[in-house]
């Protein structure tokens, strides 16, 4: 599972709103804690990118499919689209779209259609710079 920005921020919250028992006291708290800052921070970045993320990668997947479509048969038609810019409306078609490329990536490797494997890759490449959060430098270094 793949925890939402919403999924995330209750956690947190739950985490942190009832004071601890005596026995989560010095170091476990400390640590508590920290965990809560890091995933706050990580939600921070995700708020903040998440939907440009989003559509770009939508956007590309969309794209890639296109160009294959006549090859493969693909019904693009037949694909979700949303003008909800939430982050669950635009990872809902993503669902989608990503089990379309999916799908397409099974059929080009079967055919051996090695220069649109290498711009699938390439497209996996860049999603996965598009979704990247970056970790905050650990204390002492």
């Amino acid at each position: 599972m793949t925890p939402s920005l919403p999924d995330i921020l209750v956690g947190n919250f739950l985490c942190m709103m009832d004071p601890p028992p005596p026995e989560q006291q010095g170091d476990f708290m400390a640590g508590k804690v920290a965990v809560v800052a890091l995933l706050s921070l990580l939600a921070a970045q995700e708020a903040e990118r998440g939907v440009a993320a989003r559509l770009a990668e939508n956007a590309a997947i969309r794209e890639i499919l296109a160009e294959a479509a006549d090859d493969h048969g693909l019904d693009l038609a037949s694909l979700p689209s949303t003008d909800d810019f939430s982050i669950s409306a635009l990872d809902r078609v993503n669902a989608a779209l990503r089990a379309a490329l999916i799908g397409l990536h099974e059929a080009v490797e079967t055919r051996g259609d090695t220069a649109r494997h290498h711009a699938i890759l390439r497209l996996y490449a860049r999603m996965a710079e598009w979704r990247r959060l970056d970790m905050p430098p650990l204390p002492g270094r």
